[in-house]
């Protein structure tokens, strides 16, 4: 088992460069399969991050050759061939759905259970299913398995009753190479929804629209290979900002994109954070905090859902009250109770927590019970009196290249603990 042990107080300064976005990095991997060429898809900026990991095995599973060295991927597709993603790979992460639509365009059928991955909440798969079989898919189950099949896919006119971020790239990656043109109304409008977009177009694809609520896309006959760089990470960014923010610290975050944390800058200044905006850069620099009336969670442009629980931490210091409202996942206030162990005073009812800020939280031992909530406990840790200690940290490894070694070179006094079970433990360098 390993932990994160942090003694808090210690006020960040320095500067960080930012790795590629993982929610653009796997569907992009996973869209990898729609390539008939025998060369080399090359992705650059690739983050080492555990669902990377995870992704990579379920490729080559499918016969996909897999290289990682250096944050870049090599993937070829010459060796596909097989449909069928084993029920422990899919287990491992929910991202694993994303495969859907790309395995039945390329090979005519696609065999899959229920993804697992961190525990936030109902994310049903029913509009990919809808969207799937508007395409020509007919999908049935059978003892537990999801089993699609198509000879072709058609395009076909699609409307989506939520502008889920996962059905809209399941479905444009389902489309690039249906028989005609396909039209994806209210389609999410996230970054790696345009991140996606070009990458496949960078390999021969016609989709236009990403970033809008239409997308349309025109099948081709093939895809073939290229090399991408993928777009920097916004929710790290915004992580690595409200570390920097509750400890009173000064941050230079470089290669981003500013305009992708505009909701994010904006409630961080409404909290009294001073942040300066660069062509590619952000620079905050913490001072008093202050309450924010009210702070609700909403897909792109919105503040987004991922955020919540590290803003919620900066919130718990904040002078005066705070109200978060959760309109995107049901169960994201999980790491709530983790937080009060610290002292923090923080109410729920229902989507709404009301946060009371105070002066001073205190180290305590805590859990990550997901990948977001573990940031936060980690931003709280890092502003407590005392020691914190996190445990059940594969969450984190899920989404942030060695969280504890950036926030060493800021300055933070964090390590990771190696606990054997014969109760004997050491620090992993």
């Amino acid at each position: 088992m390993e932990k994160l042990v942090i003694e808090g107080g210690k006020r960040l300064d320095g500067s960080l460069s930012i790795k590629g976005a993982k929610n653009s990095m796997l569907p992009i991997m996973a869209a990898s399969v729609l390539s008939s060429s025998s060369k080399d898809l090359e992705l650059l900026n690739i983050p080492d991050i555990l669902d990377m990991h995870v992704m990579a095995n379920i490729l080559q599973s499918l016969g996909v050759k897999v290289k990682y060295k250096k944050n870049k991927l090599k993937i070829n597709v010459q060796g596909l061939h097989s449909y069928t993603i084993s029920d422990e790979l899919m287990r491992e992460m929910r991202s694993s759905i994303f495969l859907m639509g790309p395995l039945l365009a390329r090979l005519g059928k696609v065999r899959v259970t229920y993804p697992g991955g961190c525990s936030i909440g109902p994310r049903p798969v029913d509009l990919h299913f809808k969207g799937l079989e508007a395409l020509g898919a007919e999908i049935r189950e059978e003892k537990g398995h999801i089993i699609a099949s198509a000879t072709r896919l058609r395009g076909a006119e699609i409307h989506l009753d939520y502008p889920s971020v996962g059905a809209t790239e399941n479905l444009m990656m389902a489309a690039v190479l249906a028989k005609g043109k396909t039209v994806i109304n209210n389609a999410a409008k996230e970054p790696e929804i345009v991140d996606l977009q070009n990458f496949l177009n960078a390999m021969g694809a016609d989709i236009r629209g990403a970033g809008t609520e239409t997308l349309r896309i025109v099948g081709v006959e093939g895809l073939g290979n290229c090399t991408y760089r993928i777009i920097p990470d916004r929710i790290v960014a915004g992580t690595y900002l409200m570390a920097a923010a509750i400890t009173g610290g000064r941050l230079l975050l470089k290669e981003i994109i500013p305009v992708h944390l505009d909701a994010v800058v904006a409630k961080m200044r409404e909290a009294g954070v001073e942040i300066k905006v660069g062509e590619d850069s952000l620079e905050v620099t913490g001072g008093k905090l202050r309450g924010v009336e009210t702070l609700r969670t909403l897909p792109y442009p919105g503040f987004p859902t991922d955020l919540q629980a590290p803003i919620m931490a900066l919130l718990t210091l904040a002078e005066g009250n705070s109200t978060i409202i959760e309109s995107v996942f049901e169960n994201r206030f999980r790491h709530v109770d983790e937080l009060k162990r610290l002292k923090a005073d923080i109410s729920v009812e229902g989507r709404t927590a009301y946060i009371k800020g105070v002066k001073k939280l205190y180290g305590a031992e805590v859990e990550a019970t997901d990948l977001r909530a573990g940031a936060a406990l980690v931003l709280a840790g890092l502003a407590a009196e005392g020691t914190t200690v996190v445990s059940n940290i594969k969450h984190i490894d899920r989404g942030y290249e060695h969280l504890e070694a950036d926030l060493q070179k800021l300055g933070a006094k964090i390590q990771r603990i190696v606990t054997e079970e014969s109760g004997v433990s050491c620090q992993r360098c």
